[in-house]
Formats: structure tokens, sequence, C-alpha cells
């Protein structure tokens, strides 16, 4: 993972919130119900989204969509979740994870936008 980490270089928020949705994969147990394997897929699909988005704006800071969408889907999907069963953990955690990661990019968006004179 260090080679990884030193070819991202900049975006080292995009590669926390990555670990963070893979991180439900090792935290779930063996004695968790058959729907937990599609919770195991999501993760693993939304943290690989996550880090193609992060190595994506680490090359180009205006190359922002991959992430945009990943971070608004997740926080949509896990704030229905969240609301529907006040469980901070995981729901909560990734709603909030998300949120934040969302106001970073459209904040950084913001100021890599071009002045008009």
């Amino acid at each position: 993972t260090e080679l990884f980490v030193e070819t991202v270089g900049s975006d080292g928020c995009g590669l926390d919130r990555t670990e963070l949705c893979c991180s439900g994969v090792s935290w779930r147990s063996p004695g968790f119900p058959e729907s937990s394997l599609t919770s195991l897929l999501a993760g693993l699909l939304f943290g690989l989204l996550a880090a193609v988005g992060s190595y994506q704006t680490s090359q180009n800071p205006r190359n922002v969509w991959l992430s945009l969408v990943t971070a608004g889907t997740l926080a949509a999907v896990m704030g229905l979740r969240f609301l529907n069963s006040w469980k901070f953990m995981p729901a909560g955690l990734m709603t909030l994870a998300s949120a934040l990661m969302l106001v970073k990019i459209i904040t950084g968006m913001l100021k890599t936008r071009p002045h008009k004179t």
C-alpha cells in the first residue's frame, strides 16, 4: 500500500474514505446473515470507486466527477439507512464521512474554478 499512497499522493482524504468504505469488509464477522454479502460487495465497490476517484483527483485536481458521484451516492444511500435505523454504526458514520467528503470536493471545485475578469 505504500507504493499506492506514494503514487496517489495529494488526495489523502479520499484515501481515508476508501479505507473507511473497505473497513466494513473486515468489520463483519462470519456469524452475520446472508444479506451481509450485499453490504460486503457494496463496501468493496464504493471503496474501489473512491480509490479510483482519489487517484484521478491527485493526477488532475479538476477531475473530481467520479469522487463527487461516489460521495453523493454513498451519502444518500447511507443517509436513508441511518434515518430508517437511527444506528450510528455503520450508516451514520458513512453518512457523516461522505457528507464531509462532498463539502471538501465542492469547496475544492470552487477554489479551482477559473475567475472571469
